[in-house]
């Protein structure tokens, strides 16, 4: 469709708009912070309602012009409508105070459509979204604040704009004493149909004047509207300004008037409030996107309402969350950091002593959180017009959804099952690096386990531990084998390989191919929070065939139910071993003990409330014996062992620990306290887990090929997979089968220790070289090869062979794989380092852990701001507090004696 008025986007594009837009919204919440002054936060803008009614009507003109017949606006339509008049500060000032003044009106024509109107009674004068921004920031504070903001305007938008904005404030900002005596408009324009236009409410011609404002009573403005109203209707005409051409009636410049005697006002609809109306107590929030796209705003500031409207809403209704930062977290954090930049050339951190570790290890979370969080998600650009958004249910505020939805109450679907896995640095898009060099050569040379070098530190149940989590955070979507195939040419050394079970030897290795997002991200098929997915499964329909009324469904032995296939009845079981298999079981056998638990202190509770109560504290708990436990045994030194405590619980408040809570103070004074007594903050970007993430936890050099069960008999890692896997489980015991767990060695996290048994795989109707499998997989999801990966990480590029392995041979094999280190795989390079003392993995991988092993806990609302009684319930929080992975083993199999300091060491 051809109209006269074109939209223009900023910085050449919506998605780049789209950009900016996210770097104003965040400012308009700082701006609420200290408008909030200490207290709760209100609106960024009109905080304070003079009159809101829910009776009001709009009935449309008889005669209105046959080209605004449009959608809703026909001829005598009267529909309801909810008004909201209001002071335009973000404070809430007194109403005998100078202010420009606003009204909101919601029309109501059916149950799924409403239609948002926001107006003024004066201009603010910016002439985009770039100079609102600035006169948002103007507009925060009082006193020396507000002086500051005004000398910083000139220098932000240009002392022409500057003053252009100030001049229209002021000749807005009038003392006034009734909010009928005013007329309002629309700041910028919206779509009529194929016309663009701009609002007016204004005041019918007879409507009486008011007296003057008392001078007792700083909000007369709502006694003189019920009095005027207890003496009559009020009535205002809803008028529209039409668009002339690009320059007199400009769609993207929202600092010129459109005013002008040859495009008078044109009345369309009358508004009445009915005699007798009585204030509401409603605080709703408008947007002027809760229409229809004959009524679509327009030009570059309405979209920027879109998003800001949206989240200053989500702020006040306590739905999104800004952390407000001491000024000298930020200038010390600034500072350590710079030190720490310098320090390292000639230190590694982990060489840096007792706290001061600590603050470097901080100082790189900083520069990480800064730099390296990238949201792959497709944006809403350009917005789109919608129904008025419902809020969150009772139940979405309460407990998780199975999916992941809702747990950010200000953008439901960020972590959801099927969002984008993130980037902690931009893809590689270099195709023709896939097959080079050939991923069946890497593994042959490099990965393939000559002999089991084990890890000497931990147990068996940390390898298993691991695949337990990475099963609850990330799956990617594939094909299924037949369906847009990787092929793999066979090196010269295999004659051929069979691809699936009995099927011909082809001379290529096919590996189902990922499904791609349309804007070439991948979805992720669990949920991204920290939510027991594994255990409970990812939609409703899973998690209610897993359940028998609160509980899991367990046989009357205590194991997992099979389906008719014989596998596993839990929330997620592929790549299903002996080992999964174990801890699904110890933590369904946890859930039902906590529902009887549950139903004993609150006997009037219903199996729902039983049943999600249960399954948050069994999430929050796996979640801190990760933290707490499974993360300072594989990365075993003091400081790991402080900073994830501090992550937990904060610092210890002994005086032993004076330096540390001194330079927490210092740099991040909300760690002071731990993770979980702190808001939401995603940092740089909405929350989700990342590509990056993803290989840096390839960590199959963990599982042994052999394992030894007492009694029960050596097994192969093959004897434990697939369909076997629930039989040995039941046949060796759980009470077995951790013991044996416990008392041996997994594989160290290095180049030679693949396990064999992952190399010749049946997985699900095929058969795959895991390794192989890792090495296609990062490289097709755009991750940086190793040295890349590095410096996306801040860290410094490898230039010499030995310094990325001190073994001669390994460097010789490096060198006939690879033709230079540049060339080198990501996992590859990170098994071949020499890891700090104390590590399981490498300082590389380490560098993507410390970033988003707080972020998984940092964005989590029920890790943070709802991780408190009214939640979980007293006992819920004191049971998360109180056990460990060694509690939860013995409460389970009470013949057992794991380490009490940690069950990840070898017992």
């Amino acid at each position: 469709m051809t109209t006269p008025w074109t939209e223009t986007y900023l910085d050449g594009s919506p998605e780049a708009e789209h950009a900016l837009f996210e770097q104003i919204v965040r400012k308009i919440l700082r701006v609420q912070v200290k408008n909030a002054a200490g207290g709760p936060i209100l609106r960024g803008f009109q905080a304070k309602g003079t009159f809101v009614t829910e009776e009001a009507s709009l009935r449309f003109a008889d005669d209105l012009a046959p080209d605004l017949r449009v959608g809703f606006a026909q001829p005598g339509a009267t529909y309801p409508a909810m008004v909201r008049f209001s002071n335009s500060e973000g404070r809430l000032r007194d109403d005998r105070s100078a202010d420009m003044r606003g009204v909101a009106m919601r029309i109501t024509v059916a149950s799924d459509e409403q239609h948002d109107l926001t107006m003024t009674s004066g201009r603010v004068g910016a002439r985009n979204a770039k100079e609102f921004a600035p006169f948002a920031a103007f507009t925060a504070g009082t006193g020396l604040s507000r002086v500051l903001s005004t000398l910083r305007l000139p220098f932000v938008v240009g002392p022409r704009a500057a003053i252009h904005m100030l001049r229209s404030i002021l000749r807005s900002r009038v003392k006034i004493s009734s909010v009928t005596a005013l007329t309002y408009a629309t700041p910028t324009p919206i779509r009529w149909g194929d016309n663009a236009v701009l609002y007016l409410l204004r005041p019918v011609a007879d409507t009486a004047p008011a007296p003057a404002p008392p001078s007792d009573d700083p909000d007369f403005l709502t006694a003189e509207m019920v009095r005027r109203l207890a003496g009559g209707n009020v009535r205002f005409e809803l008028c529209v300004q039409r668009f002339r051409d690009p320059k007199s009636t400009p769609i993207e410049d929202g600092s010129v008037d459109w005013s002008a005697p040859s495009a008078p006002p044109e009345v369309v609809a009358v508004l009445t409030i009915p005699r007798g109306t009585r204030p509401s107590a409603v605080n709703p929030s408008f947007n002027p996107w809760n229409t229809t796209e004959e009524f679509r705003p327009l030009g570059n500031l309405n979209r920027l309402r879109r998003f800001v409207y949206d989240a200053s809403a989500a702020h006040r209704n306590r739905e999104r969350f800004v952390t407000d930062v001491p000024l000298r977290n930020t200038v010390f954090a600034g500072l350590f950091g710079r030190i720490f930049g310098v320090v390292n050339r000639f230190v590694p951190w982990h060489r840096v002593p007792g706290p001061l570790a600590l603050l470097n290890l901080s100082a790189f979370r900083d520069v990480l959180r800064r730099d390296n969080l990238i949201d792959t998600e497709a944006p809403e650009a350009p917005p789109r017009v919608r129904k008025v958004p419902p809020g969150p249910t009772d139940a979405e505020r309460a407990f998780r959804t199975h999916d992941g939805s809702s747990n950010d109450l200000s953008d439901p679907r960020m972590g959801a099952v099927g969002a984008a896995f993130g980037r902690n640095m931009p893809a590689d898009p270099r195709t023709d690096r896939h097959d080079t060099p050939n991923p069946i050569t890497v593994s042959r040379e490099l990965l393939r386990r000559e002999e089991f070098i084990p890890a000497t530190s931990l147990n068996i149940l940390a390898a298993t531990w691991i695949q337990f989590q990475v099963h609850d955070w990330v799956v990617h979507r594939r094909h299924k084998l037949g369906v847009d195939d990787v092929h793999v040419p066979l090196p010269s050394s295999l004659p051929g390989w069979a691809n699936t079970p009995g099927g011909p030897l082809e001379p290529t290795m096919r590996i189902g191919g990922n499904i791609a997002l349309p804007n070439g991200a991948f979805a992720n098929v669990a949920s991204h929070w920290w939510d027991g997915s594994e255990v409970y499964g990812t939609s409703i329909a899973a998690a209610q065939a897993l359940r028998d009324g609160a509980k899991l469904r367990l046989t009357s032995a205590g194991y997992l139910p099979t389906d008719v296939s014989g596998a596993e009845v839990t929330g997620f079981n592929e790549a299903w071993w002996t080992g999964l298999g174990s801890l699904h079981t110890l933590f369904a056998r946890e859930h039902n003990v906590l529902c009887d638990e549950l139903l004993a202190r609150n006997p009037g509770w219903d199996e729902e409330r039983i049943y999600q109560t249960a399954r948050l504290i069994v999430a929050a708990l796996i979640a801190k014996i990760h933290t707490v436990e499974w993360t300072p045994a594989i990365l075993a030194t003091d400081t790991l062992y402080k900073g994830m405590n501090i992550n937990w619980s904060g610092v210890p408040s002994s005086s032993s620990e004076w330096l540390t809570r001194f330079g927490v103070w210092l740099t991040d004074v909300h760690a002071l306290h731990g993770i979980p007594h702190t808001t939401p903050d995603h940092h740089a970007a909405p929350y989700s887990l990342t590509e990056d993430f993803v290989t840096v936890y390839r960590m199959h050099p963990l599982l042994p090929d052999d394992f030894s069960f007492g009694a029960a008999g050596p097994r192969g890692l093959a004897d434990l997979l697939g369909a076997k896997a629930d039989d040995e489980l039941r046949a060796i015991g759980l009470t077995n089968v951790l013991h044996s767990f416990g008392t041996a060695h997994p594989g160290a996290i290095t180049l030679h220790n693949y396990p064999r048994t992952l190399m010749n795989l049946e997985r699900e109707g095929e058969l795959i070289d895991l390794s192989v499998v890792d090495l296609v997989r990062s490289r097709r999801r755009g991750v940086p090869r190793y040295n890349d990966f590095r410096a996306g990480l801040h860290m410094p590029r490898i230039t010499r062979w030995e310094d990325l392995s001190a073994n001669p041979d390994t460097v010789r094999r490096l060198r006939g794989v690879y033709r230079t280190i540049d060339e080198v795989d990501t996992m590859v390079g990170m098994f071949a380092e020499t890891p700090p003392a104390g590590f399981g993995f490498s300082d590389t991988a380490f560098r993507v852990f410390i970033l988003m092993a707080s972020r998984r806990l940092q964005s989590d609302r029920f890790l943070t701001v709802d991780y408190r009684p009214e939640i979980y319930t007293q006992f819920g929080l004191d049971w998360v507090e109180q056990n460990t992975m060694s509690t939860v083993i013995k409460r389970h199999c009470p013949t057992l004696a794991p380490p009490a300091a940690n069950a990840f060491a070898p017992w």
